[in-house]
């Protein structure tokens, strides 16, 4: 049966469910993932900016790509995203829809040109703040799934199970024991906030007039938050019953660091091709973890409570790397058209210290796959005003993922040139996945069936320097 987690237009395979919070191999999926974030010209042409370059975004993808800037800017970028939530549990729906404003991108690129005194013609400096992902999010699903056998698991090992009186299963007279098998109705909510926040540090150069290179440092900064509401009532079939109330919060935090090599070769003036590679970004991560579980039953008017305070583990992972080609075609100076592939082995996440996750590796490695990213841009020139759309699909990295958990999307966008020095982009973005989140821990219990929608509204000023 498939497990997979749901998080902020994210899929992740769950591993070992304590109940129903993320476990540490699904926070690795989670952070090795990436929104499509940038600027708005960026967002408007799905990314793919890999052999264009020339826009502050550009150097997330190809860090040649700010050799391409003929003279030093800033952009700020700031976005609206609206996300629909369809989630359907035994037969019920809700569609949960939600807005959050975010600071997109900030950045500015300093150009140096040589005169042509040396046959490197221009030196390019830049730094780059863009937010990776968002994990604001929000659902709730509420049904019956007629599966009263459901574990709560701690270090491994179940230590209650719904389907036994806490009282008087356990008081070593196995004539009084009462089983809740009859399930009654069972409730669950995940509420997720915080960001994977990106930092790029980049050092560019052109070579003569047709050769472009980059790299760049890049540092990441993440702090996410989890928590997760399961309830379920059930009763025995002779008037005794039974209420439970599990809650778990989880709180990650911590930084990464990583660095990412690029070259942009035009062979003509109307054509270019690029080639990049980003190396696994190394985190250093903590846990915090927190849960309470309360169970009452009619026939005992004590309640049985469970509480584990606030509990801290350090651990580390590494991402994946990722390797992406690019070739633009230039209509002068009246339009373009551009493409990415990008391909990027899940298989290759690491966590560590190694002897500790041994057995959570390998299951990653089994479970994970190779990914391919398409991303094709265009853009057309009216005297001040530009008009661009894009297209983007990404690969679920899950083995056993449904053509439906691939993300796919469009963009559109509109810019406008006010003078030599200003100009305002304005983008918007769709994308479309599905995803299943298993939130108890029980053979066959089937899990939330999820269907999201992200609208993404985006506004980038642009100034000449």
């Amino acid at each position: 049966m498939k497990k997979v987690l749901f998080i902020i237009g994210g899929l992740l395979s769950s591993l070992a469910i304590n109940a129903q919070i993320m476990s540490q191999s699904d926070v690795a999926i989670l952070f090795s993932m990436k929104d499509n974030n940038g600027t708005a010209r960026y967002n408007a042409m799905s990314g793919a900016f890999g052999a264009l370059g020339g826009d502050m975004s550009a150097s997330d993808v190809n860090p040649a790509g700010l050799a391409i800037f003929k003279n030093s800017q800033a952009t700020a970028t700031f976005g609206l995203r609206n996300t629909d939530v369809g989630a359907s549990f035994e037969g019920n729906s809700n569609i949960f829809d939600d807005s959050y404003f975010n600071l997109n991108q900030i950045g500015g690129v300093m150009v140096f040109d040589s005169g042509h005194q040396s046959n490197w013609t221009k030196l390019a400096l830049g730094v780059n703040y863009t937010l990776a992902k968002d994990f604001e999010n929000f659902y709730t699903v509420e049904g019956n799934s007629g599966i009263s056998s459901i574990d709560i698991v701690e270090f491994g090992e179940p230590i209650v199970n719904f389907r036994d009186d806490p009282y008087l299963n356990f008081d070593g007279n196995t004539t009084n024991d009462i089983f809740y098998n009859d399930v009654d109705n069972q409730f669950f909510r995940n509420i997720t906030n915080g960001q994977n926040e990106k930092f790029t540090f980049t050092l560019a150069a052109q070579y003569n007039q047709n050769l472009h290179l980059g790299f760049s440092i890049v540092t990441h900064s993440v702090d996410s938050y989890q928590a997760t509401l399961f309830e379920h009532a059930s009763n025995d079939g002779d008037g005794n019953t039974f209420d439970a109330s599990y809650l778990q919060e989880l709180r990650t935090f911590g930084e990464g660091v990583g660095a990412s090599f690029g070259l942009i070769f035009k062979p003509s003036h109307e054509t270019r091709f690029g080639l990049a590679y980003q190396t696994p970004v190394w985190y250093n991560l903590t846990d915090e973890f927190i849960d309470d579980l309360e169970i009452s039953v009619s026939n005992d008017p004590e309640l049985f409570v469970l509480r584990n305070d606030l509990s801290a583990a350090d651990y580390k992972f590494t991402t994946p790397s990722r390797l992406t080609g690019s070739f633009a075609y230039l209509f002068g100076k009246d339009g373009l058209i551009s493409f990415d592939y990008s391909y990027k082995d899940y298989q290759n996440i690491k966590l560590r210290p190694t002897g500790d996750f041994n057995d959570v590796n390998q299951e990653l490695s089994q479970t994970l796959k190779g990914t391919s990213q398409f991303k094709v841009g265009a853009e057309w020139r009216l005297d001040n005003i530009s008009l661009r759309g894009g297209y983007f699909y990404e690969e679920s990295p899950f083995e056993d993922a449904l053509d439906s958990d691939n993300i796919e999307g469009y963009s559109l966008g509109i810019g406008f040139k006010f003078g030599s020095r200003t100009k305002l982009d304005l983008a918007y973005q769709n994308s479309k996945n599905t995803g299943v989140y298993n939130f108890a821990n029980a053979d066959n219990f089937p899990g939330a069936e999820l269907d999201i929608t992200n609208d993404k509204f985006t506004a980038t000023l642009v100034i000449g320097l």
